[in-house]
């Protein structure tokens, strides 16, 4: 079942504007150094690897190689997930950036970005009954997620066809009816995520006008990781990522072993082999740590960060008590910041995944 997440979609801000970058401070207190750590992960086609390599003993292989414990624990529902990290009852989860600023970190918990996973690469999209592009879309109601990425993928197909949200109306539709919403005649526009939107796709006389292919980068998901813990236990950190690289390696082939690994997947997801083959060509993966490492120090992140920080408090995610869009920092390769560094509680390390690139994990 696809995550729910909120995410902005306004024209790019400069970073000059926003205060330009600066080195980021308040740091993280101290954590003592302990061995066991708890990981939440929910079903998703991007985040399958990590139970697979739970299954497949590649995750005790790397925690053995640290020794350390790390034990993978499935949540049924996302938000939950991320909800229980942020308590602390986890010591990582798997989510997308956007989560992981509104919800812990927005929440007091400082929060490490340790891993870029994928971007979701068609996975997402906007149907239409009786109409052929965007353009079309101008005066309808749209069923979907409100404040979740269909709302950001709206958000984004509007502007970026010389509209705005408020030429369409939205209606909050959760993702278990959106596929019988659109099947009612009353329903005319949808935003959607797979495996509903393959289904809706196929209704008779539907059409797709928009989809996040069209915004590489920034539907992003990843692994994160507590600051606190990390610092005290950067093992951790290196056990993470030798377990997804090698899982990434694996899953990547295209023989009988790289088969077996994605069908093993996919029925943890509950899904067909055709269909969870499917949703991979759809889902843009980090397979290469070189890759997720050189996009981890691009400026592009930090762009597309300050959409989602800029979405996220227009629409009151970072809190009641929060004055401004830099009451909370941002932290980026290079020792650059968005927001109040002395607020700090968001942090794109790309430090692992360099050392995963380099072959010194």
């Amino acid at each position: 079942m696809r995550r729910a997440f909120w995410l902005r979609a306004t024209a790019m801000v400069a970073l000059v504007a926003l205060g330009g970058c600066s080195k980021p401070s308040g740091a993280p207190a101290a954590e003592a150094a302990k061995k066991d750590f708890t990981i939440g992960w929910s079903i998703y086609t991007g985040w399958m690897p990590w139970p697979y390599a739970q299954q497949a003993g590649i995750v005790k292989k790397w925690a053995d190689k640290y020794g350390i414990n790390i034990r993978l624990v499935q949540v049924n529902d996302y938000v939950e997930s991320v909800n229980q990290y942020a308590a602390g009852k986890l010591d990582g989860v798997v989510a997308t950036t956007m989560d992981a600023l509104t919800i812990p970190a927005a929440g007091g918990r400082d929060t490490t970005v340790l891993l870029i996973g994928d971007y979701s690469d068609g996975n997402d999209g906007i149907v239409l009954k009786n109409g052929h592009s965007m353009a079309d879309i101008k005066g309808r109601s749209v069923n979907l997620v409100e404040l979740s990425v269909s709302h950001f993928l709206l958000a984004r197909g509007l502007e970026l066809n010389g509209l705005k949200l408020s030429d369409v109306k939205t209606i909050n539709t959760g993702d278990a009816d959106i596929v019988g919403a659109f099947a009612s005649p009353n329903v005319t526009a949808v935003a959607t995520w797979n495996p509903q939107l393959s289904t809706i796709k196929a209704t008779p006389g539907a059409t797709e006008v928009f989809d996040s292919s069209k915004i590489p980068n920034e539907i992003l998901d990843t692994m994160n990781v507590s600051t606190e813990t990390l610092k005290a236990n950067p093992n951790l950190g290196k056990a993470l990522a030798g377990i997804w690289y090698e899982t990434m390696a694996l899953m990547s082939r295209n023989d009988a072993a790289g088969k077996a690994a994605r069908a093993a997947m996919a029925k943890a997801a509950g899904t067909t082999e055709e269909s969870f083959e499917a949703q991979l060509k759809t889902t843009h993966m980090y397979a290469q740590a070189k890759d997720a490492a050189a996009y981890a120090e691009n400026p592009d992140l930090i762009q597309v960060t300050d959409r989602v920080r800029q979405f996220s408090f227009a629409h009151g995610l970072f809190g009641p008590t929060a004055k401004s869009v830099d009451a909370i920092g941002i932290t980026f390769a290079g020792n650059k910041t968005l927001g109040d560094v002395k607020n700090v509680k968001l942090r794109f390390d790309p430090s692992f995944m360099k050392m995963a690139a380099d072959g010194k994990l």
